[in-house]
């Protein structure tokens, strides 16, 4: 019969105690799994319900060259142990074949995950060192340009800073100028002023002189 349930292959490699170790591939169905198993020399083939326990493995001898594939787990605090019967195989090169082959697939696809994953990772590696570079070229020049930009600022700055002091420094040597003639058209008023005062006292002096002269020589005549 055909299976039409979609199958997942596993295969494990388990440590017997007091035995050589075995391999036991798994082909697993929607609601049963099937169970080939090797010791290299022999096979056995089981058809089983899928349980997943975290077990304790065993696998011994049985009636008539079968084998007893056992595994023990507690649940809910009660110990369990699990036995399956393996047949021996129709075919054992048949079955060994179809262990092999899967373990090669495997291992081959493995290996091929492995190699793509290396590719990947040294195409991210080098994504990220050329990201790097690009981010270190992209800092240096924001650096360069921030340094542009100020030195080129603060040239401008120290022009109007000059422009500002020669305009306060004329605007100072005008107003002084300003202030110099402000003091001497000043002084020039007081000393015409005093001038006048002097002159006209003199004269005022003079005049009173001269009645007090006239007076006399009236009296006198």
């Amino acid at each position: 019969m055909v299976e039409s349930e979609k199958t997942k292959h596993t295969c494990l490699h388990l440590e017997i105690s007091g035995a050589d170790p075995i391999f036991v591939k798994g082909t697993w169905y929607h609601s049963r799994f099937d169970i080939s198993v090797t010791d290299g020399s022999f096979t056995w083939t089981c058809n089983a319900t899928e349980e997943e326990p975290n077990s304790v493995y065993g696998f011994s001898d049985a009636i008539e060259g079968s084998k007893r594939l056992s595994w023990t787990f507690e649940k809910e605090g009660t110990k369990l142990e699990w036995r399956w019967k393996c047949k021996p195989s129709d075919d054992s090169k048949k079955i060994t074949v179809r262990i092999l082959d899967f373990l090669m697939e495997a291992n081959i696809r493995l290996s091929e995950e492995v190699v793509n994953k290396t590719r990947s990772f040294e195409k991210m590696k080098s994504e990220a060192e050329r990201c790097l570079a690009q981010g270190e070229k992209l800092c240096d020049e924001k650096t360069e340009f921030e340094n542009a930009t100020y030195a080129k600022f603060l040239s401008v700055l120290n022009a109007k800073k000059a422009k500002l002091r020669a305009v306060r420094d004329k605007e100072d040597s005008v107003r002084a100028v300003e202030e110099e003639e402000s003091t001497y058209k000043a002084e020039s008023f007081e000393s015409g002023r005093s001038d006048d005062e002097q002159s006209g006292e003199e004269a005022s002096e003079k005049a009173t002189s001269s009645k007090a002269r006239g007076g006399k020589r009236a009296a006198r005549s």
